[in-house]
Order: structure tokens, then sequence, then C-alpha cells
């Protein structure tokens, strides 16, 4: 099964049980974001994993520390309004790529409370690559 049916499957399990969900994703914070489409203009949704900083919400670009940034990562540094699905609340937002010691308290704070982002950060560094923090700020 490839990830975008893995999605869908997420995705319609969240909307039927109030933002719960099971599998990989058990017992972990998950939050929808729907975003439009960096190339396709389209509406596209995508479950992820985050952590809150005050008010905001805390996303990784992590792609499990591959070489290359998530499809989502282009999609929101071009749209950066989106809207954000948590519990049974929703609201627009905008995300903001964060930069510098900002970002890095963020990933740190994030893998302090989810081991899994510890080794994506150890796999995206053997590839150079300094995967992408964004904050949600609610509109």
């Amino acid at each position: 099964m490839d990830m975008l049916e893995i999605n869908k499957q997420v995705i319609a399990e969240f909307r039927e049980n109030d933002g719960v969900v099971g599998g990989q994703l058990e017992g972990l914070p998950v939050v929808l974001i729907t975003m439009t489409g960096a190339k396709s203009g389209r509406e596209l949704c995508s479950p992820l994993v985050y952590s809150t900083d005050g008010s905001d919400m805390v996303i990784i670009a992590s792609k499990a520390g591959a070489p290359e940034h998530p499809n989502w990562y282009h999609n929101l540094v071009a749209n950066p309004t989106v809207t954000v699905e948590v519990g049974t609340d929703k609201y627009e937002a905008t995300a903001v790529l964060t930069e510098g010691e900002e970002r890095t308290r963020l990933y740190d704070a994030q893998a302090a409370e989810q081991q899994q982002f510890l080794q994506y950060a150890a796999s995206a560094a053997e590839t150079g690559r300094v995967i992408p923090v964004f904050r949600l700020v609610r509109n």
C-alpha cells in the first residue's frame, strides 16, 4: 500500500473518531493539514504529528529522515495559508518556516517528546539535509 492510500485511511479514521487514530500513529498527537498544492493548485490534506509551542502548533518536515523534503513542505512554502484540524477543532492558520535557534529549539522539543525525530535528524544529516520546522499560527 502506498503512502497516499495510507494517508487516506488515516484521514478517514481521524474524522470518524474525533481526531483519534490507531496503527503506527496510535498514541501520537495527530493533526490534519489541508493545503493548496504548489504545482497543482489542488486542495490536499496530510496527517502529521505535531507538538505545541505556546498557542502555536509545530510540524516537522522530516519525511522520516529521507534525503529530500516531503511534498507538503513545498506546498506550505508556496501557499502558507492552511486549514488545521485537531480533535474536533478546525481553524485557519499560517505556516511559518522557522530558522536558526528557533528551528533548533522547536525540533529538539518535539524530539524530546517523540523520540523517532532523533533518528530522522541523524538520517537526514548523513545527506546534509536540515529538516525544516514550521510553526502554525492561528489566523
